[in-house]
């Protein structure tokens, strides 16, 4: 009596295939799941899930157009809410020229899903800038209660 594993001769060439093959999705499926997963435990436990959300930041050359963007912004449901930073100098290259002005920031907070519409509406809308800045980065953490709240606000 042989006791072990048996060696790969003794898989029949169906077997060795299907065993490859469940590995193989296995392995592709783990992200899948595990996003789903998590998604499903957050909404279950109402925790948050890292990056769901996003600050991104525009800038703009003066108040007027900040507000402007700023109203149309919230809206437009693209974000909960805009903050306005008046009086920052911004030193950038430009067609081959270092420029140095005074500038306006928004600081938005936004589901992660909504920046491309976000950076549409900001592209499209009455901003003056040849090429607007809009970026963005992933929220990690922060007070439950706030991510929550930008949730509810903005919807997916």
């Amino acid at each position: 009596m042989r006791i072990g594993v048996p060696g790969a001769e003794t898989f029949q060439s169906g077997s060795l295939k299907s065993l490859i093959l469940t590995a193989l999705l296995s392995v592709f499926m783990f992200q899948l799941l595990r996003s789903v997963g998590l998604r499903a435990f957050s909404m279950a436990s109402e925790t948050y899930m890292s990056g769901t959300h996003s600050a991104a930041f525009v800038t703009c050359p003066n108040d007027t157009v900040a507000k402007d963007l700023a109203r149309g912004i919230v809206e437009r449901k693209l974000a909960a809410c805009v903050n306005i930073v008046p009086a920052i100098k911004s030193v950038y290259e430009w067609q081959g020229k270092i420029e140095e002005d005074n500038e306006v920031l928004l600081m938005i907070k936004t589901r992660s899903s909504r920046v491309p519409a976000l950076a549409e509406y900001v592209r499209y809308s009455n901003h003056p800038y040849e090429v607007a800045e809009v970026i963005s980065l992933p929220i990690e953490q922060g007070n439950p209660p706030y991510l929550k709240w930008i949730g509810d606000v903005v919807p997916e």
